[in-house]
């Protein structure tokens, strides 16, 4: 079930808001209620539901993970601290839910590869991996490192069905970590007042604006000139496709975490910053510390940092970094496609952290730095959307010239109107003006202003029914990170 479409919209989000803060009233009435959670109870029966919906078979499947990863989570903190026994449980619970990842996501690609590499016939079924796997099993991982470090607690059967399920972030995240998570479980520390509500409600209007106004336009051309491509394509087209999937993936995703965290705030949890403006970044490494925020967290405290961060010299902090990027590309998908998309962004990454300290880098404008990063991003994002090294050459010949047509069907003036052009005006702007730091602090001033404040929300809901409009108008297009 996505966000954006009209039976979450006007059913299952309706029914969530009051089905949550019933039980939550009921819970008020006595202590025997309270003890019950009726609301984290529902919260996790509607989770189920959500996560269920395209599939009967999800539900089993979530089950048997919470109780997995619940029973796991409890048989590594009852293990003595700092002990070779809790340190092997904690590496087997790990093992497990990685295999099962590995199962689900790479079993055919690498079959594949085996029989390309050695020529063998060894043939396998079609494994349709549950929604969700990958966001599901880094979760599940943090919550046993988490245990393990004593960062957090094991929580109790509930505690753990809620962070699993919890069905804002559970199809493509905020990947947020246990110890984070566990904290605002105590309803003490949750925030379910007025301002809060507003913000929650604010969040996933302009989420909602940004996948179905632009991500999904934008989209929708992509597929329309690729669907061309057997009949040429111009290469002022092609970099037009270009710049067009740059800007989709990043409205698609971050419309797509504005609304998880917009639905969490609705229900008294605050998620983390998943987006900070990443198209500012004048390098590769800022670029990942700004976008998809929480999957870097995750590799900073799962992987980085275990392998010894920085802390071994510099060359082992260039393996590292090298190693995490390998991994962030592997994670992403099978296929060779994302494994040279990771090895892009870890050799870019260990090129800055050597010369970051050089004297030539340093004197280098900041404008220059800027254009070479998205450069590098832009690119990179084209081998990340193409799914085989044949299309990636085959694509990159005609960015450069080196491939180009005599004659083909449609010139870039019949896919880039006026309409597009303003569209893609207004997602470049977007992007960037309200990250600059003179905006953002003119923003933080006069929005305290009440009549700046009142006339901010009716645009706001302006911006709302029109992207309603759009969703009825337009075809139905999944968030792309829903096959992670």
């Amino acid at each position: 079930m996505a966000f954006t479409s009209s039976i979450f919209l006007f059913v299952f989000f309706p029914i969530c808001l009051l089905g949550f803060f019933l039980a939550h009233a009921v819970e008020k009435v006595g202590s025997v209620f309270k003890k019950l959670r009726l609301s984290d109870l529902f919260l996790v029966g509607i989770g189920l539901i959500f996560y269920g919906w395209a599939s009967l078979d999800g539900i089993f499947w979530m089950v048997g993970m919470i109780f997995l990863v619940f029973l796991l989570g409890k048989l590594i903190e009852k293990v003595p601290s700092k002990t070779p026994a809790r340190l092997l449980a904690v590496l087997c619970s790990v093992l497990v839910v990685t295999l099962a990842l590995i199962y689900f996501k790479y079993t055919g690609f690498l079959v594949t590869t085996i029989n390309q590499i050695f020529s063998f016939s060894l043939s396998v079924k079609s494994i349709a991996a549950p929604l969700g796997v990958s966001f599901i099993t880094f979760s599940a991982i943090s919550y046993f490192v988490d245990i393990y470090r004593q960062d957090a607690k094991a929580g109790n059967l509930l505690d753990a069905a809620l962070y699993l399920s919890f069905f804002p972030k559970v199809i493509s995240g905020p990947i947020a970590l246990w110890k984070d998570f566990s904290v605002q479980i105590c309803w003490a520390d949750r925030k379910l007042d007025t301002e809060n509500f507003l913000w929650g409600l604010n969040r996933m209007i302009l989420g909602f604006a940004k996948k179905v106004i632009l991500a999904d336009v934008f989209g929708l051309l992509i597929s329309q000139i690729s669907g061309n491509m057997s009949g040429g394509i111009d290469i002022i087209t092609a970099w037009g496709m270009a710049f067009l999937y740059m800007l989709q993936i990043y409205y698609d995703f971050s419309g797509y975490s504005d609304i998880a965290l917009g639905l969490s705030a609705l229900f008294g949890i605050r998620l983390k910053e998943n987006f900070c403006f990443p198209y500012l970044s004048q390098s590769i490494g800022e670029f990942w510390r700004r976008w998809h925020i929480s999957l870097g967290t995750w590799f900073r405290e799962y992987i980085y940092i275990p392998l010894g961060g920085n802390r071994k010299g510099k060359n082992r902090t260039f393996v590292n970094l090298f190693i995490v990027f390998l991994v962030t590309g592997i994670w992403h998908g099978a296929g060779w496609n994302y494994i040279l998309w990771g090895i892009i962004n870890g050799v870019f990454s260990v090129l800055e952290r050597m010369s970051k300290n050089k004297t030539w880098y340093q004197k280098t404008p900041a404008v220059i730095k800027w254009a070479v990063t998205m450069s590098i991003v832009l690119l990179s994002w084209q081998v990340f959307r193409l799914s085989s090294m044949s299309e990636i050459g085959q694509y990159f010949q005609i960015l450069f010239g080196v491939v180009h047509f005599d004659a083909v069907n449609f010139t870039w003036q019949y896919y880039f109107d006026l309409r597009m052009v303003f569209l893609m005006t207004v997602g470049t702007v977007g992007a960037l003006l309200p990250g600059l730091s003179p905006v953002q602090n003119c923003w933080n001033k006069i929005s305290k202003n009440k009549a700046v404040f009142c006339i901010s929300q009716i645009l706001l809901l302006g911006l709302g029914v029109l992207a309603v409009m759009f969703m009825i108008n337009s075809t139905y297009s999944p968030f792309i990170y829903f096959q992670y």
